[in-house]
């Protein structure tokens, strides 16, 4: 008798727990409580982003593009090669 006791009670207290937390995360105090932080928010952000400091771009033409047709004096490696020890 005392086991089903138990085991009823442990029901009702996650029932409630259940029951208590999805109400008050659909209740509209907690949709206008998180709207209005949401919307601070993205108030900070514009605030901030006013402050912000834009760099000039100096990456231009930073990067050359070589080809292994233009250099034939160039030899290919491979990295496995590299490690095999000479037998000249």
């Amino acid at each position: 008798m005392i086991k089903e006791l138990k085991y009823l009670f442990f029901i009702m207290v996650i029932f409630f727990f259940l029951f208590f937390t999805l109400r008050y995360y659909f209740s509209d105090e907690n949709n206008k409580k998180n709207y209005r932080s949401l919307n601070l928010l993205d108030k900070n952000i514009k605030n901030i982003e006013k402050d912000l400091i834009l760099l000039k771009n100096n990456t231009e033409n930073i990067i050359e593009n070589v080809e292994y047709n233009k250099d034939k004096k160039t030899k290919k490696y491979s990295f496995w090669e590299l490690l095999y020890p000479d037998n000249d």
